[in-house]
């Protein structure tokens, strides 16, 4: 579907540049898997999702929240590697930092990263093309049963996020 909405905006079905960002998420009581986020204090899932400049996703992988960034978004390179096979550069912020992170994506994917950080502590700034994958995680917080991780199973919460992302795109375009 993602590949449709870009043809009928004049771009090519396979984007080459991804802007990644992963999103931790409490769990109700009834998942059966959950883990502990120390960073974020989020007792839950983990959402990884790999999106174009418009926000339209490419690649999306759901973990417990123990899973940390670089891991979650290598483990969503390998399994999306076909779809993800014109990928020329990604962009991430901080927490994808490291050469081994940089190395491994350049060995699955074939492309670059790109680390978009902050230039000044404790002043809020819109770092450029990073909103799009915050906007993106915003157009799932409107979804009510994905405010928070209801689901027993990480594969039910995947295409639960699916589903969030196949209803925008039908209403946008």
């Amino acid at each position: 579907m993602v590949a449709e909405v870009r043809i009928l905006d004049g771009r090519k079905a396979k984007t080459s540049f991804l802007i990644i960002d992963a999103q931790s998420v409490k769990n109700s009581d009834t998942a059966e898997k959950k883990g502990y986020d120390a960073g974020k204090n989020v007792s839950g899932i983990k959402r990884h999702i790999a999106v174009d400049t418009n926000g339209l996703p490419h690649a999306i992988t759901i973990s417990t929240a123990n899973i940390g960034d670089r891991v979650g978004a290598l483990e969503m390179f390998e399994l999306h590697k076909c779809e993800l096979s014109k990928v020329m550069n990604v962009l991430a912020d901080g927490g994808y930092t490291g050469d081994n992170f940089a190395q491994a994506t350049k060995q699955i994917l074939g492309c670059g990263v790109e680390i978009a950080k902050r230039n000044e502590l404790h002043k809020f700034a819109v770092i450029p093309k990073r909103w799009v994958v915050e906007r993106s995680f915003a157009w799932l917080e409107k979804c009510r049963r994905l405010w928070k991780n209801c689901e027993r199973k990480l594969n039910t919460s995947l295409q639960m996020v699916t589903l969030a992302f196949a209803v925008l795109i039908l209403k946008r375009f």
